[in-house]
């Protein structure tokens, strides 16, 4: 999956470097997909997320046509800015044509995440979040229940949430999987942290901290 998704994405100064972004957009909803499957567990193993978190409890948020619009763009520019500096292969889930007759979305999402040199989780104000809730979920669980991990993929993720939002989530992301999380102000804010995290995981495969996902 690596490989394939630096082909469909072209080159950049790093393109070997991904960094899969992660938001609340109807594009790629497990919300819906959990709606339109027969039973949930074809779409994601429910038995593998805590039942105690209230995944979908977000405060102030919007989930109409202007909140996924403005989501959308968000994210965009968020990858924009970080394909131009560091020049990074960063990349949402429609970047990647691999379509759903081959692999369900959230077996996608999971895959991505795996494939990628980072993980960012950008949760804002308005959005469905019960999509990214689940997903988010599911590709922590798929990451933290490895036994092992040569890839340290532990290590690679980051959860960025708009000052003002609260959630049974961010909770669960710090207490169950004890990943790392920051707020954001405005957008320049949200750039510049992820930027900051993404030069963080840059630096630690440099010096050995953090393994490479390529083979020598």
């Amino acid at each position: 999956m690596r490989d394939r998704i630096i082909e469909e994405l072209g080159g950049l100064a790093h393109d070997r470097l991904l960094v899969y972004l992660m938001g609340p957009y109807s594009a790629f909803d497990i919300g819906a997909a959990l709606e339109r499957a027969d039973t949930p567990e074809d779409v994601v193993d429910l038995q593998a997320l805590p039942e105690a978190v209230d995944f979908g409890a977000l405060v102030g948020t919007d989930s109409g046509v202007e909140g996924q619009e403005a989501t959308l763009d968000l994210l965009l520019g968020v990858r924009d800015s970080l394909r131009t500096d560091p020049g990074v292969n960063a990349f949402l889930a429609i970047d990647v044509d691999v379509p759903l007759e081959e692999m369900d979305a959230a077996t996608q999402s999971i895959e991505f995440a795996l494939a990628s040199n980072a993980v960012v989780y950008v949760v804002p104000k308005v959005g469905n979040n019960l999509g990214v809730g689940i997903e988010t979920g599911a590709v922590l669980e798929a990451i933290f229940q490895r036994e092992a991990d040569p890839t340290d993929h532990r290590e690679r993720v980051v959860f960025v949430h708009e000052a003002g939002v609260t959630s049974a989530m961010i909770a669960a992301v710090l207490d169950r999987w004890d990943a790392r999380v920051y707020d954001y102000e405005d957008r320049a804010d949200l750039v510049r942290q992820v930027r900051l995290f993404v030069r963080d995981v840059v630096r630690r495969e440099q010096v050995g901290d953090l393994s490479t996902l390529d083979a020598e």
